[in-house]
């Protein structure tokens, strides 16, 4: 696992010690145990939910009582409507003094985590029932997927290289990043690669002898995945461009402050994600302003094209990195549905080229 990574994992685990100290202890014993199996980033994602949920508990349930202490005891005495209950509640909160709307996703994820600390409890037999097994999951309706259409594929990295439309302040900038923007930009629509996967690169994960990388997924598990000359190209005039400037006495352009990342802010550091978000949301509204185009969105464009190529659902799965490939299958069953139309006509019950030999 790369630097990046590790340092990640330590500000995670920082965020999770402060989150907890608002929490009851029985959610310090949750996160302790599940903490073999989990990533830091799953656990804080765990303990923010259970932070509203105990905090729902002390206004509606146990108005005597602070989220610290409130206890498994208190726990037992709930019934599935108080869940169905705190659902309600999720469309419209307060928490910290700040309002809070929870769409249908959020929901589900929000129950998704109550049932997986009401699961542990019962498995250890400090619960005696599981309620969540009683309480539906929240609906969700399929998203449609957002995508660069091919000829706005073309357009984003055109505009990455010349800038064409971009306003005056974002030129001079462009003056600076063009070569990275479109090298990264390259990366994201040859391979499909998340943001963090794509922000934790360093340069010695990059083999241009077979075109392949080796990231980090989600979970922590490295894997090797290859990209196409046309993307190599794009990265071979980056780190080319790269060496030139680490080289310079008096850089004319990024002051490099560390060379073992791969892509460099104009900070000379590693670039964030959020920065990445940025740069993408940049070239995107400059060529097409009415989709709302994420690096994510870049992914969903690459697993659509891979998948209209090789009409496979698995392989999609794989390169992507999803753990199921339910969750591949439920992203493009819009498309499945084109292919099944497309290759209504592949197969010939009756050839007319065919002729059928005469009897004799």
């Amino acid at each position: 696992m790369s630097e990046y990574f590790d340092e990640r994992n330590e500000k995670t685990i920082e965020q999770i010690d402060a989150i907890l100290d608002s929490l009851p202890d029985f959610a310090r014993e949750f996160n302790v145990g599940i903490s073999m199996r989990t990533t830091p980033l799953t656990r804080l994602g765990y303990l923010r939910d259970l932070r509203v949920f105990c905090d729902y508990l002390t206004r509606k349930r146990f108005k005597n009582k602070s989220p610290v202490d409130l206890t498994l005891s208190d726990i037992k005495k709930l019934e599935p409507t108080d869940i169905e209950a705190f659902i309600d509640y999720l469309s419209s909160y307060t928490l910290d003094g700040k309002k809070h709307s929870c769409k249908e996703y959020a929901k589900s994820r929000k129950v998704s985590t109550l049932r997986a600390m009401f699961k542990y409890f019962y498995k250890k037999g400090k619960l005696d029932g599981d309620i969540m097994t009683k309480v539906d999951t929240p609906k969700t309706h399929l998203k449609p997927i957002v995508r660069l259409d091919v000829n706005e594929v073309v357009d984003i990295l055109n505009e990455a290289e010349n800038g064409e439309r971009l306003c005056g302040r974002q030129k001079s900038f462009h003056n600076l990043t063009s070569v990275r923007d479109e090298a990264m930009l390259s990366l994201f629509l040859g391979t499909g690669i998340r943001i963090s996967e794509c922000v934790g690169l360093d340069r010695k994960d990059i083999n241009f002898e077979d075109n392949s990388f080796i990231v980090t997924r989600k979970g922590g598990n490295s894997t090797v995945l290859f990209f196409s000359e046309e993307v190599a190209d794009a990265l071979r005039k980056y780190t080319d461009w790269l060496d030139d400037q680490i080289s310079r006495k008096t850089p004319l352009g990024l002051r490099i402050k560390d060379d073992s990342p791969l892509f460099i802010s104009i900070k000379g550091g590693r670039i964030t994600p959020r920065a990445v978000e940025m740069m993408v949301k940049k070239y995107a509204g400059a060529v097409t302003p009415f989709k709302r185009i994420t690096p994510h969105k870049l992914r969903s464009t690459y697993g659509t094209n891979l998948y209209r190529e090789t009409h496979d659902i698995f392989v999609v799965a794989e390169v992507l990195g999803h753990k199921d490939v339910n969750t591949t299958r439920k992203h493009y069953a819009a498309m499945s549905e084109d292919i099944r139309r497309d290759v209504v006509d592949k197969v010939k019950l009756r050839d007319d080229n065919k002729k059928i030999p005469d009897d004799d």
